[in-house]
């Protein structure tokens, strides 16, 4: 039984901080690329950051230079620390685990989070 639970989130201000955590109960997780994504109301949802099994991360250009992903596969955890956050930034954040070869692709049930003064 696969599950994949974000925490993190919350309200910050503008120029603020948060560190999104994604807690995966799955096998073999190290093999797992594991992305963020985000979705706000009437926008379709963007991915944010993506972080394969040996830790290469990208990121959109939206965000680059303020978040960073980071996993640590020993704890089954991947992290997105969110630094100069905007008010544009404020969505739901989700989590994503995939494996292809195993067609595996899993979903958390995301983490609000909102920038406003």
């Amino acid at each position: 039984q696969v599950q994949l639970v974000e925490s993190g989130g919350g309200l910050v201000q503008p120029g603020g901080s948060l560190r999104l955590s994604c807690a995966a109960s799955v096998r073999n997780f190290d093999r797992y690329t594991v992305d963020w994504y985000r979705q706000a109301p009437g926008k379709q949802r963007e991915l944010v950051a993506s972080s394969r099994n040996f830790g290469t991360a990208n990121y959109a250009d939206s965000v680059k230079g303020r978040f960073t992903i980071s996993r640590d596969n020993a704890r089954n955890t991947v992290y997105l620390q969110m630094n100069g956050l905007k008010p544009e930034d404020t969505a739901v954040y989700l989590c994503n685990a995939r494996f292809a070869p195993l067609r595996a692709d899993y979903w958390g049930q995301g983490t609000q989070v909102t920038v406003s003064s």
